[in-house]
C-alpha cells in the first residue's frame, strides 16, 4: 500500500557557512542584476539570487548575436556585460533588498587586480551575503587563458578577493583536465565553497552563410542548459569525494526537481537554475516545488540527508565487500 507523503520537509541547507532556507538559488548570468525576475518569482522563496558578474567598472560585453539555440541548450557569448560593481550597488541591489532577497554578488576581472578592485567596492554592502568569484575569464596576464584554467591563477585570483570580508564561493570552469586540483587552489585561497561549473566551450556555424552564428565569431561561446547536466554531476561529485567538507553548489541543466535531486545525492549542498529562465521565467521556484515534492512522497524528512548519498551507498557497500573476503578468506577457520 502507498504510504501518504509527508507534511513538512526540512529544506533548509548551508553552503560553507551561509545557512539558506533552501536549496535553489538563480544561476549568474541568467537572472540579470537585479530584481528582474521578481515579476514571477518571490525572490524571498528561493535560497538566494546569484546576480550576473560584475566586473569593477562597467563593461560592454560583446557584440550582437549573443545567444544561439541548441537541440539541448544554448550557446551564449554576451561577455560579462555589466554596469560595473558601484552602479549596481547603487541602481540594482536595493531593489532585491527590499524584496527579501539573499543576494549573491558574483565578480570577475581581467587581471588579479580587477578582482582585489571588485572585491573591495562590496565591503560593508547590506544584503550581500556571499561573493562569487567567477574566474572563467581571460587572464590578460596569462596571454588570455583563463583563470580558471591554471591552479596559480585561480588562487591568485580568489585570494586578491579577500578584502571583501565576505565568504566567497569560486566558480569553476569544466574545460580542464584537473578540476580537482584546480578546486583545491581555489580553496587553499580562501574560498569556502566551489560552484560546479560554468559553461562548456562551445561554437556553431551557419552552414548556409558559411559564418559563425555568435558575434563574437572564432571565440564562439559557452554551452549551457540540460546538455551539460552529466558533466556538471560529475563534476560535483569527484569534487565531493575530494573535498568532504566544503560548501559546493552544482549548476548546469537544472530543469526539474528531479535534477536538483540527482546533484544533491552526487554531493551538492545547493543547486543554481539558470538557462531554464530564458524559456520559463518561474523555473527555479518550479524546481523547487519539485524537490519538494519528491521528498515529501519519498519519505525525505530533511533535504541534507540526500546530499552525498551516493559517496555513502559506495563506501558501505566497499565495507561490506571487505567483510565478504575477509570472511572467505578466513573460512578455515570456522566450524
Amino acid at each position: 500500500m502507498r504510504q501518504w507523503p509527508l507534511r513538512h520537509v526540512d529544506m533548509r541547507t548551508r553552503v560553507g557557512s551561509v545557512s539558506l532556507p533552501n536549496p535553489v538559488l538563480t544561476a549568474s548570468g541568467t537572472a540579470g542584476h537585479g530584481a528582474e525576475l521578481g515579476s514571477y518569482v518571490d525572490l524571498a522563496s528561493l535560497g538566494a539570487v546569484v546576480v550576473k558578474s560584475l566586473a569593477a567598472e562597467p563593461w560592454a560585453g560583446n557584440p550582437a548575436p549573443r545567444v544561439h539555440e541548441t537541440p539541448a541548450g544554448m550557446i551564449n557569448s554576451v561577455g560579462l556585460q555589466g554596469p560595473g560593481v558601484s552602479r549596481w550597488v547603487e541602481d540594482e541591489l536595493p531593489a532585491l533588498v527590499n524584496r527579501g532577497a539573499r543576494v549573491v554578488a558574483s565578480i570577475w576581472g581581467r587581471r588579479v587586480e580587477d578582482y582585489a578592485r571588485a572585491a573591495a567596492l562590496l565591503v560593508g554592502v547590506p544584503g550581500v551575503v556571499a561573493v562569487e568569484v567567477n574566474v572563467s575569464c581571460p587572464n590578460l596576464d596569462d596571454r588570455s587563458r583563463m583563470f580558471a584554467h591554471s591552479a596559480t591563477a585561480t588562487f591568485d585570483a580568489v585570494a586578491a578577493t579577500a578584502v571583501c570580508g565576505l565568504p566567497r564561493w569560486v566558480k569553476l570552469s569544466p574545460n580542464v583536465a584537473d578540476l580537482v586540483d584546480i578546486a583545491g587552489a581555489g580553496l587553499n585561497a580562501g574560498a569556502e565553497a566551489l560552484v560546479l561549473i560554468n559553461t562548456l566551450l562551445a561554437m556553431a556555424i551557419d552552414p548556409r552563410r558559411g559564418t559563425y552564428r555568435l558575434g563574437s565569431g572564432s571565440g564562439g561561446g559557452g554551452l549551457s542548459g540540460p546538455a551539460i547536466r552529466p558533466v556538471a554531476v560529475r563534476a560535483v561529485h569527484d569534487c565531493r569525494a575530494a573535498f568532504a567538507t566544503v560548501g559546493i553548489v552544482g549548476v548546469g541543466g537544472v530543469t526539474r526537481g528531479i535534477d536538483a535531486v540527482e546533484m544533491l545525492m552526487a554531493g551538492a549542498d545547493a543547486v543554481e537554475v539558470g538557462t531554464a529562465t530564458f524559456r520559463e521565467p518561474r523555473a527555479p521556484v518550479q524546481v523547487l516545488a519539485g524537490l519538494q515534492r519528491w521528498c515529501r512522497w519519498n519519505g525525505v524528512e530533511r533535504v541534507r540527508s540526500i546530499v552525498g548519498v551516493v559517496h555513502k551507498a559506495a563506501a558501505e557497500s566497499q565495507s561490506i565487500a571487505v567483510t565478504q573476503s575477509t570472511d572467505a578468506t578466513t573460512g578455515d577457520d570456522h566450524g
